[in-house]
């Protein structure tokens, strides 16, 4: 009996190989991590094959772990870090250089040109983002730059560009499946969500070859079927797609227009659905892809905190405050409050809805008396309020108030951090019982593209609420929310 769905979570940090039953219960997982490239500050590499790496040995890790064998399984789904960019050559399979990932400004000053010459406008009309060295096209234009001869080989069609999606799939069917999906085309600064279709005019003021583009099928498609993958059969269709973000939206089951969830991880992103409708912002958010199922092509709206887990990290590995990134809870609950400490976590410049490339993290309001227990509040509350400010900057574009927020992810097992974050929101916030539901939204996907479930209503009784965190007096965080804007202008 294939009872089963395979969910691959590709994130910044590890892979993550999930099975999950015909319940939507997830049965076993298994996380994999591998090694983070800095070549130098501000840059952020990771090596292609090291993330495939990953994969196939958590898969081969969960397969252990549960006696699953890889015959039971009916269809994989796969979410990925979205922006990553790999370029590799399609006769050798071998990429043309280490993959750059979502967190590096290494394309900063390229953006920062383009927006100079005036560009912006028509950027954000076709892929609704701003230009910056976040999204995937300055990365792909980066490398055939840097690469000797690469630019030339992509002219001739002889490499291939894939964000990590494409990247996994082409590996999974050993390299017959050159796919995306639209939720990871419109991250690329190349796809225009509108006409649904890579964009001439965008490759072109990009320099990126339509050669080397990826082909866009739906997020619920069989793109494929497993070929020599070292661990699993022959013929098993890779049937969902879509990335993490879009993934978590999907797995949160929001599928009602103006429905949001907020994923707290290496960063944060809260996304709302919008429906078939394309809403503007007018507050520094991205229009983006949610999804397509079948004819159904839905769009979001998104904020991305650039920093969110990674802060705990910091705390952690860079200040030794912490041992483990669980002991930050703790610590930031054994004080009433911050002590007047305001942390902006801008380590890697700020995101929606700022766009400041060049910010940097401040920390204020520090004293005599501050203690490392302050400090920790303080990160969690950064945390929060970056996420408050997306969700501000949502309400003013949709012009109504926001009622329940679901979380997932990591931190948001974090009771007192989901506390600070209903009292700042002043509204509620709800944790699943399944905080994986990145993987959850893959499996989903997968489950329609092999025909388990006709339609993503088929899976709604899958989720599960765990807790939920109502907000305290408004009053309560008012001060709190005056130094963050203070503080934010020193970043």
């Amino acid at each position: 009996m294939t009872d089963f769905l395979l969910a691959i979570d590709q994130g910044t940090t590890g892979t993550t190989a999930l099975l999950i039953d015909r319940s939507l219960h997830v049965r076993g997982k298994v996380n994999v991590e591998f090694p983070q490239i800095y070549p130098q500050p501000g840059w952020v590499s990771h090596d292609p094959a090291a993330i495939w790496q990953s994969a196939l040995d958590a898969i081969a890790r969960v397969l252990q772990v549960t006696g699953v064998k890889g015959e039971q399984i009916a269809g994989i789904g796969i979410t990925n870090q979205r922006e990553t960019t790999v370029i590799w050559n399609r006769q050798t399979f071998l990429p043309i250089d280490n993959a750059i990932v979502w967190q590096c400004r290494r394309t900063a000053d390229a953006c920062d040109a383009l927006k100079a010459a005036g560009h912006e406008g028509d950027v954000r009309s076709r892929t609704g983002l701003p230009i910056d060295a976040y999204f995937s096209g300055t990365k792909a234009a980066w490398l055939l730059d840097h690469v000797d001869g690469a630019r030339a080989q992509a002219e001739r069609g002889e490499l291939a560009f894939g964000t990590i999606d494409t990247w996994l799939v082409a590996k999974l069917t050993d390299g017959q499946a050159h796919v995306t999906d639209p939720s990871n085309a419109s991250r690329t600064m190349l796809y225009d969500i509108s006409e649904r279709s890579w964009s001439n005019y965008l490759c072109d003021l990009l320099r990126v070859p339509r050669a080397i583009l990826p082909e866009v099928r739906p997020s619920a498609a069989v793109y494929g079927h497993t070929r020599n993958v070292p661990g699993l059969p022959d013929g098993i269709p890779i049937a969902g797609m879509a990335g993490d973000q879009q993934s978590a939206l999907c797995g949160q089951l929001c599928l009602a227009p103006g429905s949001a969830k907020c994923t707290y991880g290496t960063g944060a992103f809260l996304l709302m659905q919008t429906g078939k409708d394309r809403i503007e912002s007018r507050n520094g958010l991205l229009t983006t892809v949610a999804w397509q199922v079948g004819d159904d092509f839905l769009y979001a709206l998104e904020g991305s905190v650039f920093i969110a887990g990674a802060a705990v990290q910091w705390l952690r590995d860079g200040l030794g405050i912490i041992q483990k990134a669980s002991d930050i809870e703790a610590l930031a609950a054994s004080v009433p409050d911050s002590g007047g400490v305001v942390f902006v976590p801008a380590l890697t410049g700020l995101g929606a809805p700022y766009w400041n490339q060049d910010a940097r993290g401040v920390i204020t309001g520090i004293t005599r008396g501050t203690t490392k227990a302050h400090l920790a509040r303080a990160t969690l509350e950064g945390i929060a309020l970056s996420c408050a400010d997306l969700l501000a900057a949502m309400e003013r574009d949709l012009g109504r108030k926001l009622v329940e927020l679901r979380v997932d992810g990591g931190a948001s097992a974090n009771d007192l951090l989901m506390q600070i974050q209903a009292d700042l929101l002043q509204a509620t916030v709800v944790r699943p019982d399944v905080v994986e539901t990145t993987a959850l939204g893959a499996a989903v996907l997968a489950g329609i593209g092999i025909g388990w479930f006709k339609t993503l209503d088929d899976a709604a009784n899958s989720w599960r609420e765990n807790k939920r965190f109502a907000p305290g007096p408004e009053a309560a965080v008012a001060g709190l929310k005056t130094a963050w804007q203070t503080a934010v202008q020193k970043a």
